[in-house]
Parts: structure tokens; C-alpha cells; sequence
């Protein structure tokens, strides 16, 4: 560990309240307190004192630069870095950062992915400092946390729409609460904490695949004798190069002020997981964005390369990032908390009611929050929830859902019980009142549901996004119903009911990986939308333009961009895939597998040569197959190849991703299972790049 110990170590490289405490005024400290509690303006003379004390901070630990921190729409973080540096008189220099440099800063915004916002030439765009960020020091700059908007006012990044949507649901919930007689609380936040699963993979090995170096995950690749099979490395020894790795990821990101709580091995060979404990859905989202950023760098300096692609390997499980989403007040009270008796608990039920109120209208724009090119390739293949939205409440909550589908209110509910395990020296164990089910899209694990759809590689503030809106809305739609009743209890009650037997189609309890869900979904009219190309239609319906903007998150302009963007992604993605997969069946495998064929032919007539009588059938038959296999791959090469150039020649962005989806995807199949298939036949000298055996099992 670094010679700071661990409580002084956390936080070490963030300007954060204790910090702001310690080094503004009382006057300035409350100024910013008010900003961030209750959104009070913060005048410039506050901002001034706060910038002079976090460059005087940041001075002090080596920093010679800040730069805006933002979001944009490409999913990762931007910046520009600007010294503090300002002429003085004689040639000389002095350091300075003024609150006008704190709060507002100018980027290039047509030059991020804008969805037509933007022109060209419309080039001024915003940035401007989120109060709620804490600033942090990464690597000698000064860190700024903020949004971005275009010159006219639009959202050009993630964090925008996130930080409405939170006000959202906290106004909505505090309404909630007031109809329960709670008369204090001011603030209701959602809060995550999301579980991020990553591959480690040797970074000699990995230079040398064009494919992991290009698009982040293997194109090509046969499945090595040895998967995941024995289950034996989800939660084993952790191997040594592995944990080195891990110690010093967790000790930079507490540094950083990141709440690193848990690690462990992952099913899949060279899989891993990393969970943060919880903290705001803003907070949350900076975090997990500078996590994966510094996972990647950490790796290198083990010689190693941190893989974050949603299926880097084809047939082990591919990697999530579990949205695990909780509401809580000021007050410290968590409104998904059921307590003993959920049956009794009136606050509670009108709260699970909208949220499942809200999941099943809106399961659509849930599924899009979660589409990225790579979820496509992990979303229902038997190791991460189908593309099906649906509700797991488990059997105490189902059985309380299901009294009151059927009676208007529930009389009791399932209890908890013990586990004895047969040993007389451990303790007999308090067992939960129901199981997990990791097969659920959304599942309700005590005091808070899991959203496991969300894509490793992902940026987590559009799910987080969508789910406040939605459940904003459900809340307003309760309040609206329910304020200025005259008996309370009843009207609440038939709320509920009301809510349940409309909505209790999402809640499915069974096995989410099954082909009998996929046909019982659909008989409930449950929407499947099983790609990003499906998906995302749904950004731009009635429904989500009216949702979006009666709650001030999007504009209809803003979701024209973002559905513009994701196409525009997913064509770019796919064709950077189709152009690599070209070049390396073109470059590398198909003339190491010439050679190959030139070695048995060669093989063949030395040994007629040598002895005549000798039989040669063995290697006849190697040819034979092999250049049956190389004659398939050649002439899906050449198909691919004109696919991709007849891509070139479309323009809409639209017809450009179902043209990916549609055609150049199962043409990249067709190229690639030949070539897989020679892999096995190939000599192993010959075959010119790390198999998956080479890259999973030798880190």
C-alpha cells in the first residue's frame, strides 16, 4: 500500500467537503452547501474563493493544469487541459484559476456526437461545473467535473439528463412521502451501485490480435478445450499476477475517492468483478466512468490489458455492470425498504406498486437505456438476462402482490426462517424470506433492485436516467390521485390494487433464460426487443417524447439527436468490426493457412517420393479439408467485402444500422466459422495469432 494508510489514503486526490471545510470560509462553504442542497445560485465572489482554494490545493500536490471533465455522447469522458499559468511583467509567470474558469468553460461541440444538433461550422459549445462532482487530481491536472451544452441550450452529454432526472424523482417522492405525514424531508436521491465486470488478458498476447487491438473483443476464435465447465473460477484463488493488479486498481481508486468494496474471479476464465459501495446516482455514474478508465491504465503497468467489451469471447460468458438502484431520503430512509411485514407496510406498496407500474409501460425505453453494440452479443445467451424486460420480486412479495391482485389488500406474508446446517459447531443461519434469481432482467433483492441488463462497457447515467424518469412519472401520476383524499388508507389502498392488477404481468418469478419465457412473454404482450437496432425506435414514440418532456429531461430535439447517435454508433462499430475481420482473414489467416496446404502438399510428395507403398491419407485428407474450408472462407471474404462497400454508398442512418444488423453481421458469421474451424487443423507454428486457450488461461 502506498505509505498514506488507508483512511488517509481515501479521498487523498479529491476536493471534497471535509476538504472545502478545511480551506473556504464559513460563509463560502454554506454558499456552496445551499448550491448543492437547495439549488440556490452561488454568486461569483463564492466561486472566486472556491477556485483559489482548489488550485492552491491542487498546486500544493503537484498540479500544473485543470480541464472541464465531461460526458459526452460517445459513452467516455473528455477533456482539455489548460495550465494555470498567466504572464506577469519581466517574462515571468503566475498561477491562476478564477471562478469564471471554474464554472464555465468552451469546447468544440461540433466536434462530439450531437445528432445533427450541431453543424460543422456550428462550432461553440458550454461547459459548466457540476457543484455536486467533487473536483479530483488525475494525473498532475485538476479535474473538474461538468456538463455540456451546445450553443442553443441543448444536452450534449450524459450527465445533463441525469442530473434532471434525479431532481425529478426526488420532487415526485417527496410528494410521496408527504402523503404519509412526512413534513421534513427535502431531498429523496436515488443512489447505485454498480457492479463492474472486466477481463484481464496478457498485453504481449493481446498486441498481437488485430481484433482485440481494433474493436475490443475477438472477431475470430475457436472454442479451446476448456471453458468455464467446472465452474471452478467464479470466487477461486485469485491467481498472483491477477491480484497485484487488483491491489493497486483499489488503491488508486480510493485515492480517487471511489468506495472499491469487493473483488473476486468471475465465471469465465480471465473474468472479474469489482463492486463499489453505493453512493448517488451522479456520483455513482463519475465513478464508474473513472473506474473503467483507470482500470485500463493500471492494467498496462502489469503488463497487462483490461478488456471491457461486453463478449470479448465467444462461448463463456460476456461481462455486465449490475445497476443496483435504491431511492433514500435526507433522512436516511430507504423507500424500497419492505421492513417484516411488507403486507403492513402502506408506504412501501404504493412505492413497488409504481415502480412496477412503471417498469412494464415502459419497458421498451428500460431495454433501450442498456443497447450498445456489445449487449447484443451477451443480452439472452444463457449467462445475462434476456432482452425481455421483467420483474423478479421473489416469494414473499409476489405472494403479498398476489393477495392484493385478488382481495385489494394482503392479510400476512411469507416469513423468513432458519438454516441449520447439520453441524453442531456453527450456528444455525437466519434464511431470507425469498431466493435470488440471477436469470431476472430486474430483480428486487431486499432493499433495492437490480437492473443487470446495463453493458460492462456502458456509461450507467442513461439507465439510471430513464429508470428516474419513468419512476418519476409513476410517482406524480400516485400524488395526483391521492392528494386531498378524504380517506386516505382506502384510496391508497385501491391505488395499489389498481396499479398491481394492471401492471403484474411484468413480474416473473421462473427462469429468464428459458424458451418458454420468450413464448409466455409474449402471449402477456411483453415487448422483446432482442437488438440495439430494435431498441431504439423507442427513444422517439409519443409515449417517450411526452414522458421526457413533461419532466424537463429531453427535448423532442434532444431524442432525435440521441436515436440519430445510436444508429450512427452501431453502423460505425459494425463496420470498423467488418473492415478488421477483411484485413485479418486477407492479411493473416488465409495465407497462413496457404502455407499450411503448401506444408501438406510438400508432405505428401516427399513421402511418395521417399516410399511409394507408404500410406498418405492422412495428410490427403488435411488438404483436402483444409482447402475445402479455405476455398468457403475466401468466398465469404469476397461477400463481406462487397457488403461493406455497398455501406459506403448509403447515407441514412437508419437503413446504414439495419443494413449492419441485417446483412453485414451474418456475413461476418459466415467469414468467421470457416476460419474457426481451421484454427483446429492448422499447425499450431503456422496459426498466426493467440487462441483462446492462449489468451483465458495464461495471464
Amino acid at each position: 500500500m502506498s505509505e498514506l494508510k488507508l483512511p488517509e489514503l481515501f479521498g487523498s486526490r479529491v476536493f471534497n467537503e471535509e476538504t472545502m471545510k478545511e480551506r473556504l470560509s464559513g460563509a463560502c462553504y454554506q454558499a456552496w452547501k445551499r448550491c448543492v442542497t437547495d439549488g440556490a445560485s452561488l454568486e461569483l465572489a463564492a466561486a472566486n474563493e472556491i477556485a483559489g482554494a482548489m488550485k492552491t490545493w491542487a498546486v500544493e500536490r503537484g498540479c500544473t493544469h485543470y480541464t472541464h471533465w465531461f460526458q459526452p455522447m460517445t459513452g467516455f469522458t473528455a477533456e482539455k487541459h489548460d495550465s494555470f499559468i498567466a504572464p506577469a511583467e519581466g517574462g515571468r509567470v503566475i498561477l491562476e484559476f478564477s471562478g469564471k474558469n471554474l464554472v464555465r468553460g468552451e469546447a468544440d461541440a461540433s466536434s462530439f456526437p450531437s445528432g445533427g444538433l450541431r453543424a460543422t461550422f456550428e462550432a461553440r459549445g458550454y461547459t459548466a461545473w457540476d457543484p455536486s462532482s467533487f473536483a479530483f487530481i488525475k494525473e498532475g491536472t485538476l479535474c473538474i467535473p461538468t456538463i455540456l451544452c451546445s450553443y442553443g441550450g441543448h444536452a450534449l452529454d450524459k450527465k445533463t439528463p441525469l442530473l434532471r432526472s434525479m431532481e425529478d424523482v426526488s420532487r415526485q417522492a417527496i410528494r410521496i412521502l408527504r402523503l404519509f405525514g412526512d413534513t421534513e424531508t427535502r431531498k429523496v436521491t436515488p443512489c447505485v451501485g454498480p457492479e463492474q465486470e472486466y477481463f484481464l488478458v496478457d498485453k504481449k498476447m493481446y498486441s498481437q490480435r488485430e481484433d482485440l487491438r481494433m474493436t475490443g473483443r475477438t472477431l475470430f476464435g475457436a472454442k479451446p478445450p476448456r471453458g468455464q465447465e467446472l465452474d471452478d473460477h467464479y470466487y477461486g484463488a485469485i491467481r498472483p499476477r491477477v491480484a497485484a493488479f487488483m491491489k493497486d486498481l483499489d488503491e488508486n481508486l480510493w485515492a480517487l475517492g471511489i468506495y472499491s468494496k469487493t473483488k473476486h474471479n468471475e465465471a469465465a476464465p480471465a473474468q472479474h468483478e469489482m463492486a463499489p459501495v453505493y453512493t448517488d446516482a451522479n456520483t455513482a455514474c463519475d465513478h464508474n466512468q473513472l473506474t473503467m478508465e483507470v482500470m485500463k491504465k493500471i492494467a498496462e503497468k502489469h503488463d497487462l490489458v483490461c478488456l471491457l467489451d461486453e463478449k470479448p469471447f465467444a462461448g463463456v460468458n460476456g461481462s455486465g455492470k449490475h445497476n443496483n438502484w435504491s431511492i433514500t431520503s435526507d433522512l436516511g430512509e430507504n423507500l424500497l425498504d419492505p421492513g417484516k411485514t411488507p403486507n403492513d407496510n402502506l408506504q412501501f406498496l404504493l412505492v413497488l406498486s409504481c415502480i412496477i407500474k412503471a417498469v412494464d409501460r415502459h419497458a421498451d425505453l428500460l431495454r433501450m437505456s442498456t443497447a450498445c453494440v456489445g449487449n447484443d452479443h451477451r443480452l439472452g445467451a444463457n449467462e445475462a438476462p434476456p432482452a425481455i424486460v421483467s420483474i423478479f420480486l421473489g416469494n414473499q412479495l409476489e405472494d403479498v402482490v398476489e393477495q392484493i391482485v385478488k382481495n385489494g389488500t394482503a392479510a400476512g406474508c411469507i416469513a423468513g426462517g432458519q438454516l441449520d446446517t447439520g453441524v453442531s459447531t456453527l450456528p444455525v443461519l437466519n434464511k431470507e424470506a425469498t431466493d435470488r434469481n440471477r436469470t431476472s432482467p430486474f430483480a428486487f433483492t431486499g432493499n433495492k433492485f437490480e437492473f443487470r441488463m446495463v453493458g460492462s462497457s456502458d456509461c450507467i447515467a442513461t439507465a439510471n436516467t430513464v429508470l428516474n424518469t419513468i419512476v418519476a412519472e409513476a410517482f406524480c401520476e400516485a400524488a395526483d390521485e391521492l392528494e386531498g383524499s378524504t380517506d386516505f388508507t382506502a384510496d391508497a389502498n385501491r391505488v395499489i390494487a389498481e396499479n398491481l392488477r394492471k401492471h403484474s404481468r411484468v413480474i416473473f418469478n421462473g427462469n429468464g433464460y428459458s424458451a418458454d419465457w420468450i413464448a409466455e412473454a409474449a402471449r402477456r404482450g411483453l415487448p422483446n426487443l432482442p437488438s440495439m437496432v430494435s431498441s431504439v425506435p423507442s427513444l422517439t414514440t409519443d409515449k417517450a417524447v411526452q414522458l421526457f418532456g413533461k419532466f424537463g429531461v429531453f427535448t423532442r430535439a434532444e431524442l432525435e439527436s440521441r436515436s440519430e447517435i445510436m444508429y450512427e454508433t452501431y453502423t460505425k462499430v459494425i463496420s470498423i468490426e467488418a473492415r478488421t475481420m477483411l484485413h485479418m482473414a486477407g492479411k493473416h489467416y488465409i495465407p497462413a493457412v496457404v502455407r499450411n496446404c503448401t506444408r501438406l502438399a510438400d508432405s505428401v510428395c516427399k513421402v511418395h517420393t521417399a516410399c511409394p507403398a507408404a500410406p498418405t491419407g492422412v495428410q490427403e485428407t488435411l488438404l483436402c479439408q483444409t482447402s475445402e474450408l479455405l476455398t468457403k472462407a475466401a468466398s465469404a471474404e469476397h461477400h463481406l467485402e462487397g457488403l461493406v462497400e455497398q455501406l459506403g454508398r448509403m447515407d441514412n442512418v437508419h437503413d446504414m444500422a439495419v443494413f449492419c444488423h441485417d446483412m453485414i453481421m451474418p456475413a461476418m458469421q459466415d467469414l468467421r466459422d470457416p476460419i474457426d474451424r481451421l484454427e483446429l487443423i492448422v499447425d499450431k507454428d503456422i496459426w498466426p495469432v493467440p487462441t483462446y486457450g492462449d489468451l483465458m488461461f495464461e495471464v
